[in-house]
């Protein structure tokens, strides 16, 4: 292996952690780590969607290696407008989810002897519960319950216009060897970065999930506002 090859290596790894810190990669498993309580479930979370997008990748670059197929421009704005539509549901389940948990109650008050009326927004009773016992869910027999959303994600983000920069950098290789190297080192990249990046955005949902159930809906509901916003942005500069 020569020193061009690792350095083109090296840069795809790097590439691939970059690439997994894009804003759609981003909001779709924003809204997946949303719903759990552990970090390990939340990791894991990231590295089903860097599963699901490598091989996207690896099957794009059979298709265009071995096949000398052309990915045409239309193909790529069709995939990017599905992960748009996906990222708007997405968010809209998380958001209306949150939503569903909190029930706004008005009390009456006396001050001075003056009634005065205020308005309060209380956690429902079966949330409540939820999330003050997160065993209830047996995270520890479903670790691998919530995989497929994530993975199926991945496929889509790696079919999309940011895969499709990948095979361009494929020409330019020595060997489809070394081309399908680079998939793998992207990927791998690609993956550890979703990793990091899950773990990251799980520890706030951790460390609620045994104490404030309502703060836990409050940033769910900043989750999924958040994704549908960016799938929205995406549908209409696409």
């Amino acid at each position: 292996m020569d020193a061009s090859l690792i350095a083109a290596l090296g840069l795809g790894f790097l590439l691939g952690l970059r690439h997994a810190m894009e804003a759609d990669h981003v909001a779709a498993m924003s809204t997946f780590v949303s719903q759990e309580r552990t970090l390990l479930r939340s990791c894991l979370r990231g590295t089903f969607w860097g599963i699901g997008h490598t091989a996207a990748l690896l099957a794009a670059g059979v298709a265009v290696i071995a096949f000398k197929l052309h990915i045409p421009p239309a193909f790529e704005r069709g995939v990017e407008t599905c992960i748009a539509l996906v990222l708007m549901l997405l968010g809209g389940h998380v958001l209306l989810r949150a939503l569903g948990t909190l029930s706004l109650h008005s009390h009456e008050h006396v001050h001075d002897g003056v009634v005065h009326r205020h308005a309060h927004v209380h956690l429902k009773q079966d949330a409540r519960r939820d999330h003050a016992d997160p065993g209830a869910a047996h995270d520890h027999a479903h670790l691998f319950a919530g995989a497929r959303r994530p993975l199926l994600m991945g496929l889509l983000h790696g079919l999309g216009g940011g895969g499709a920069l990948v095979l361009v950098v494929l020409t330019t290789l020595p060997s489809p060897a070394a081309a399908f190297l680079y998939i793998l080192v992207f990927g791998l990249g690609s993956t550890a970065g979703m990793l990091v990046l899950s773990g990251l955005m799980g520890v706030p949902f951790a460390l609620l999930a045994g104490g404030s159930g309502r703060a836990a809906s409050v940033l769910q509901i900043a989750v999924g506002a958040g994704s549908a916003l960016i799938g929205v942005v995406m549908l209409a500069t696409g």
